[in-house]
Order: structure tokens, then sequence, then C-alpha cells
């Protein structure tokens, strides 16, 4: 063979549509396309050893990942298939001619390869100033040296090699030099290579053990090859040959330091589409904004992003774990990848494999169920708020708990209060609290008339019980503090004031001088056990203000006055009796403030310079008593 040059060629009518399909936008991917090329050349030359094709012995396959920054080199070798100077001709000379794409349409059925558009290769020249090729085809004695500096021009001579398979070294430029450093490079496998599927070294990593006990340890250290991936994830096993320490391994590996997941779903499907993967459920709790970027998605076992905002229903972002498909069409807009009919098809499947999991617990081992509640509880309301499907069959198994740690399902608490809070319209009333030591007093009163009171959580219930509202038709939640309590359950029954109106007409002019404009104060014949003033928030006006700065909607910026009621007990016999015997008006007047700052203070309303001179106040209250 004589040494040759001539010019690449681009052949148009594979070009624009690899463009509009395959378009880098991180640098860095460049690794992962070379290693994932290395890896379809071990796999091609597997396959055909399988069908004979390849005689004697395949050696070690382990792909060697080399840098030498004096030489300023990056070099990715394998021991796989190779090429003969026909197939550098053909698959390096000419851009986006994939003889991955070949190979599959030959050997179908037989082998999965990572790349199809033959762009790949040709990420090297992101980071690289020059490209060669040293590589020997299993067919062949002879050995290739393909160069090109990033132009159209490429040498292609005779080389030397000792045995089949494809060395790519990059000449880094000096403005990519990042990729010089080995902790980036390490980083870069670390990240995009950790479970292919043929063992890719990086050099040697020292392991070290002790030999003997206490003091008298010897440390011996061991230079050791560093395999920086698992080749046999868990996620392309069956789910019967795993046990729950295989699964927490996977975990470790993909979250090192993190809280041990709940539980897990192991996926598995072949039919309509290929997928697998493990999905977690980590203790969510009340962060869901913090938890999310937290599955990772895998094609062939090669990392592709942790963004699955477009594969997977916003709220099942929430989960931990993997998703490997090679259905999933990774390299166009994300318009279309929403229009994707398989797309679409995953997402049914993976809300589906996730509320199987959820009924199979709740039905299997209530118990236990009840006990994740607080950590899953918010996923649960989060996908039943966000996704019809998953709301439908949610609503089975989505639980309810009162201040008294008691859970119920949706249906069991509406036939659970059903007695004692229906309303004179008919309507069930869920009574509920998202504050228990600020809404104690509330809590106590309900209580007193038999009422249950649920505990919400203050982030996402203010959503939740609406769309229970709006879904069933048959229940309306008021929080516990939004009304006096004969009035949260509206009956018929009355009680009468023991005031004659001119002495309310006092009571009111007297507080209405002792609050501030925000207050509407309202005088109500109240059980003389109940408190002599009490501050209640509107339900709608709150309930509306709260859903406006957690979905920041157009008036989440607005400095919107906080509305509260100041009800007066006129039957308190510190209203009805110590208040309208005072004699002297400024005392008349400091006692109706004070009473109103410990309405506020229940409330938790009173703070900083008011909290000061209210605690001076009672001081002083208390001296002169």
């Amino acid at each position: 063979m004589t040494a040759q040059q001539g010019n690449i060629s681009v052949e148009a009518d594979n070009i624009f549509p690899i463009i509009k399909r395959f378009l880098y936008s991180d640098q860095e991917i460049f690794l992962r396309e070379l290693v994932a090329n290395a890896v379809d050349a071990t796999s091609k030359v597997q396959t055909l050893a399988n069908r004979s094709e390849v005689k004697g012995e395949l050696g070690d396959l382990t792909i060697q990942i080399k840098l030498d920054e004096e030489a300023k080199t990056l070099t990715i070798s394998d021991a796989g298939i190779g090429m003969t100077e026909e197939e550098v001709n053909t698959y390096l000379n000419q851009v986006a001619f994939s003889s991955a794409e070949a190979f599959l349409k030959k050997y179908e059925g037989e082998t999965q390869i990572i790349g199809h558009f033959g762009l790949g290769f040709y990420s090297a020249f992101m980071v690289a100033e020059k490209v060669e090729v040293v590589t020997r085809s299993y067919k062949s004695d002879a050995a290739v040296r393909w160069t090109c500096e990033g132009d159209p021009t490429f040498t292609l001579e005779p080389a030397e090699r000792d045995r089949r398979g494809t060395d790519i070294i990059l000449h880094i430029g000096d403005e990519e030099k990042e990729f010089l450093e080995k902790s980036r490079i390490e980083g870069l496998l670390t990240k995009y290579c950790k479970f292919l599927p043929t063992a890719i070294q990086f050099g040697t990593k020292t392991e070290t053990e002790y030999e003997g006990e206490g003091d008298d340890a010897k440390e011996i250290k061991t230079e050791v090859p560093n395999v920086i991936n698992n080749t046999h994830p868990i996620w392309k096993k069956k789910a019967s040959e795993l046990k729950d320490e295989d699964y927490l391994q996977l975990f470790d590996e993909l979250y090192p330091y993190s809280d041990k997941p709940l539980f897990w779903i192991h996926l598995s499907i072949d039919h309509p589409f290929n997928l697998t993967g493990v999905l977690y459920f980590p203790k969510v709790a009340r962060s869901v904004e913090v938890q999310k970027n937290k599955i990772q998605l895998y094609s062939n076992q090669v990392y592709v992003t942790d963004d699955v905002s477009e594969i997977v229903p916003e709220f099942l972002t929430l989960l931990q774990g993997v998703i490997d498909s090679p259905d999933i069409p990774l390299n166009v807009s994300r318009s279309a990848l929403q229009s994707d009919r398989n797309v679409r098809k995953i997402t049914s499947y993976i809300t589906k494999k996730v509320a199987d999991k959820l009924e199979s617990m709740y039905k299997n081992d209530r118990e236990d169920f009840e006990e994740k509640w607080s950590d899953i509880g918010v996923f649960v309301k989060y996908g039943m708020l966000t996704n019809d499907k998953f709301a439908e069959r949610g609503k089975d198994f989505a639980l309810l708990k009162n201040v008294d740690g008691k859970h119920h399902s949706i249906d069991e608490y509406v036939e659970f209060i059903k007695a004692n809070q229906t309303d004179k319209h008919d309507k069930t009333i869920g009574i509920y609290t998202n504050n228990v030591t600020d809404h104690d007093s509330f809590i106590q009163s309900a209580k007193s008339y038999g009422y249950d009171v649920l505990e919400l959580d203050p982030v996402i219930d203010t959503h939740f019980v609406q769309h229970l509202e709006q879904k069933r038709g048959d229940i309306t939640f008021v929080r516990v503090d939004s009304d006096t309590v004969d009035n949260l359950v509206q009956k018929d029954e009355t009680r009468e004031s023991v005031l004659s109106e001119n002495e309310e007409t006092k009571v009111k002019s007297l507080f209405d001088t002792a609050t501030t404009a925000e207050a509407d104060v309202q005088l109500k014949p109240l059980s003389p056990e109940d408190l002599p003033v009490m501050i209640t928030r509107p339900e709608f006006m709150r309930r509306w203000k709260e859903m406006q700065a957690h979905q920041g909607g157009p008036m989440a910026g607005m400095d919107m006055p906080d509305r509260y009621n100041v009800v007066i007990n006129s039957n308190h016999p510190l209203i009805s009796g110590k208040l309208l015997k005072m004699r002297k008006d400024d005392k008349k007047a400091a006692f109706a403030k004070h009473l109103v700052n410990l309405a506020l203070l229940n409330q938790n309303m009173l703070k900083g310079a008011d909290l000061t001179a209210f605690i001076k106040e009672s001081v002083e209250f208390l001296h002169e008593s």
C-alpha cells in the first residue's frame, strides 16, 4: 500500500436529515460519543465471534482511555472489530455515512449498537486540533493510520498495530486544555459511561488493605486497574433475580451520601416499546422543587440527561432512579418529543406502574403505607393535581390525616365526619389546620363541638383541597380559624346575647378603636366557655391569597392587605362583666386593646415592637390586679 491523499466527501443526502436530528449542545459530549463508538466496535466483534466469523480468542476487550498531558493527547483504544483501508474510506471520509446503520441491518436482532447516525466520530473535532485513527480490522494483518486536522483534507497511510481494534488519538488544542486534566476526564467518564456494557479503564488507582489488627496492622497499597463502569446494571436484569441489597447498591452508586429510599419500582417492557429502569421513592416531604432532576435517562446504558421533563409527567420528576430506552428520540427538539408516540406511551406506562405500586402497598400493608405517608403524601397529591390519569387512580389510596394521627382514605373520611359535620345546605364540611401549634385553641374548641380536625400541609394542600372540592362536589374544606367554632359547620341553631343593643354598640366602638384598618370587628353571642376575643380569617380570601403566593401568579407580587375578623364574644364574662363595669374610658380602651393583642398573640400575629409593648402592658395589668 502507498500513502494517499484526498478530500473527505460530505454526502448531501445524508447530512441534512442528520443535522436536523443530531446537534451537540455541550462540548463535553465528544467523550461520550467516542467511547460509545468503542463499545459498539466491541459489541460487533462479540457478535461476529458468536457466529464463528472471528477466529481464535477475543482476548481482553477492555476499552482503554489514556491521557498524556505532555504530548497533549487523549486516546480512546478498543479491541473491537477494527477497520480495513476500504472501510476507513467508506466510514471516515464520508460524513454521516454510519457503519452502525449498515451493521444493524445485516445482523438485525443479534446485537445492540449505540450509535446510528455517523456524526459521533466527528465530535472529536470539537476539542481536537488534529485527530489520528490507527485501526486494524479483524479480517486483516495490516493496520492503517488516518489523520485529519479539522479540514476537508486527510492522510491515509500504513501503520503498525499488534492486534485488531482502533486507537483514536485526539491532539487537544490550547483552548480546550481542560480536557487534558485527569479529574475532568474521569468526571466525564463517570457521568456518561458509568454503566456502559464494556469495561472501561482509565489508568490505575490505589487500593489500601490492612494486614493484622490494632496498632500492629500493616498498611498494604496496591495499584489496580481503574475501571470506571458497572457493566451489568440491575435494571438490565430480571426483578426475580434481585434482592433489596442490589437495589440499594445501585441507589448508592447513583446518589452517594443520600438518604435511603423508601421503596422502588422495577420497570421492564419490550412491547410496544423497549424500556427498562428502576425508580426510587425518596423522602419528598415538602421539598417539591429541590428534588427535581434526579431521574437519569440512558440509551443502551449511555447517559443522556437528567432532565426528563418531556418524557415523564412532571410529578414523576420528584422520583429518583434510571430510565433506559433506545426508543426515545434523543436528538430532536423538545416539541417533537412532546408529540412523539413512543414518548406518550412511555409516559402512560410509567404513570401506571407507579400507581400500581402505590395501590398494592396500600391494599397489602396499609399500616406500613400510613407510616410512609408523611414522606410520600406530597408526591401523591402533586400527581393528582397535575395528571388526570393518576388522579383517577390516586383517589383510592390518597390519605387524609387528622391532628390525632389517624389516617383515612378520602371516601372513608367523608363517611366518618358526615353525621356531625354536615351543614344546613347538606354539604359535608372538612375542618383542617396547617399549624397545630398556632391553632391549638381553635382545635380544642372544634373538638369540644365533636368536630374532627385534619392536619394539612401549607404548601400543597391549599390546592389539593380545592381539587377535592371540585372533583367530588360533596365536601367543602374550611380552616379551623376561618370562622368562630359555632359557624364552621353552619347550622340553623342560634344563641342569644346577654348584652343589650346599647351595650353591644358601646363594646363595638371600644374594639373598633383598639384594632387596625385591616380588621373587621364583629360581635357574636358565643358560649361563655369560648374565648373572649378571636381572630378569624375568611376562608375564600385567605385561600386565594395563599394560592397566588405559592403559584407566583399575576397578583403574587402585590402588597395586598391581610384582612381578618376580630370576633368579640358578647357572652364572655370579661366582655359582659369586667369590660362594661369599668368606670374610666381610658381603662376600658386599654383593656379592649389588651384582649385584641391576646387574640393576635394566639394567632402568632403579634411581633417585634408590638409584642414588646404587649408584654409590658400585661405586667401592668397583673400588677393592678
